[in-house]
C-alpha cells in the first residue's frame, strides 16, 4: 500500500469512527428548550419553571424554558411545529391549542397532525362563582333568576374561547339560558368584576376560585371537574347538577414534540417527565396552585386522550356556537 492510499484509508476509517461515535450519542446530550405559550410569571408559565429543574435533572441535560406569547398560543404551536423532529424542542401543550384550531381553521398548525404527544402534566377545573352576599347558593338558583330574566344576566372571562368562557358557554347553552358574555383584558380580572357586581356570575380557575371562596369573598355554587375537588368537599361538580358529560371541562397542561420524533426519543422524554413529575415537592407546589399532578399511563395514551379532548371541544364550540 502506498502512501497516499495509506493515508485515505486511515483518514476513511477515522472519519466513520467518528461518524459512529456521534450517531451513538445518547439523547440528551444538550439542553432541551421548552417553549410556553404563556407570559412569564403566569400560571403555566410557573407550573413549568417549577418542573423544569426536576424534568433536566431527569435528563441530564439543562431544561431551557422560552415564552412565546400571542394569538392564543398560536405562535408557539406554529413554532414548534416547524421545529426539528429532535426531540430538543417541545411545546408545553394545552386544550388552548385544541380550542384555537377548532375555531380558526385556517391556522397555519394541526394540533393532532404535526405533533406527537409525550405525557401530560397537570390538570385544573374552573369553579363557578357569585358575590358571597349575593342571593344565589347553588346553580339551580342562577338558572332560575336567569330564567326569569332573560337576557339581563351576565357572565365575564379572560377572553374568547379561554376556559371561563367555554364553562359558561357551556352552562348558558344546555339550561337554555339568554346571557351574555363579557371578554375582559385577562382572566385575573374576573374576581374584581365579580366583586364590584360588574358580572353575575364566572368560571375562574380553581387557584383563583378556591382562595377566594375560602376567603369568603365569593361563593362557589359548582366545579367543572369530574370530581369533587378536595379542597371544596361540599361543593358539586356542574355534572352532577345538569347531567351531561360536556360540562366535565378541565384545562390541561402537557408536553408535545414535532411529528416524526423517534420512538425511542419520544419515550426517553416521557420517561424523564413521569420521573419528575414523582417528586411529591412537585406534586405540593401544583396543588398550593389549584392544579392536580396528571402524568399520562404512555404516549399512546396521551395521544388518544388529545384525540377525545379535540372531539369534546369541537362538539361544545359547536353547542355554544363560538367563534373567534
Amino acid at each position: 500500500m502506498d502512501r497516499r492510499s495509506f493515508c485515505l484509508s486511515t483518514c476513511s476509517a477515522a472519519l466513520l469512527a467518528a461518524t459512529g461515535a456521534h450517531a451513538a450519542d445518547p439523547f440528551p446530550n444538550r439542553p432541551v428548550r421548552i417553549i410556553v405559550s404563556w407570559a412569564a410569571g403566569g400560571g403555566p408559565d410557573v407550573q413549568m419553571r417549577q418542573t423544569g429543574p426536576k424534568l433536566g435533572e431527569m435528563l441530564g441535560q439543562p431544561l431551557v424554558i422560552e415564552n412565546k406569547v400571542g394569538a392564543g398560543g398560536v405562535l408557539a404551536a406554529q413554532y414548534v411545529a416547524q421545529a426539528p423532529a429532535d426531540g430538543y424542542t417541545l411545546l408545553m401543550s394545552a386544550n388552548t391549542h385544541l380550542v384555537q384550531k377548532i375555531m380558526q381553521p385556517t391556522l397555519k398548525f394541526d394540533p393532532i397532525a404535526d405533533f406527537i404527544p409525550v405525557s401530560s402534566l397537570a390538570s385544573s377545573a374552573t369553579v363557578m362563582m357569585v358575590r358571597a352576599d349575593g342571593p344565589y347558593r347553588k346553580v339551580e338558583d342562577v338558572i332560575a333568576a336567569a330564567k326569569a330574566s332573560p337576557g339581563k344576566f351576565n357572565y365575564s372571562s379572560g377572553g374568547v374561547g379561554t376556559s371561563a368562557h367555554l364553562a359558561g358557554a357551556t352552562l348558558v347553552s344546555l339550561a337554555g339560558l339568554k346571557a351574555t358574555h363579557i371578554p375582559l383584558k385577562g382572566s385575573v380580572e374576573i374576581t374584581a368584576s365579580l366583586l364590584r357586581g360588574d358580572t353575575d356570575f364566572a368560571f375562574p380557575i380553581a387557584g383563583t376560585g378556591v382562595p377566594q371562596a375560602k376567603g369568603g369573598k365569593l361563593r362557589a355554587l359548582a366545579v367543572t371537574s369530574r370530581n369533587r375537588l378536595k379542597e371544596l368537599p361540599d361543593v358539586p361538580t356542574l355534572n352532577e347538577v345538569l347531567r351531561n358529560e360536556l360540562t366535565v371541562q378541565e384545562s390541561w397542561f402537557g408536553l408535545w414534540v414535532p411529528a416524526k420524533t423517534p420512538a425511542d426519543i419520544v419515550a426517553r422524554l416521557y420517561d424523564a417527565t413521569n420521573k419528575a413529575l414523582a417528586d411529591p415537592a412537585l406534586q405540593a407546589s401544583f396543588e398550593a396552585g389549584g392544579s392536580t399532578v396528571a402524568p399520562s399511563a404512555s404516549p399512546q395514551a396521551f395521544a388518544a386522550f388529545v384525540q377525545s379532548e379535540n372531539r369534546k371541544w369541537a362538539q361544545i364550540i359547536q353547542l355554544a356556537g363560538i367563534t373567534a
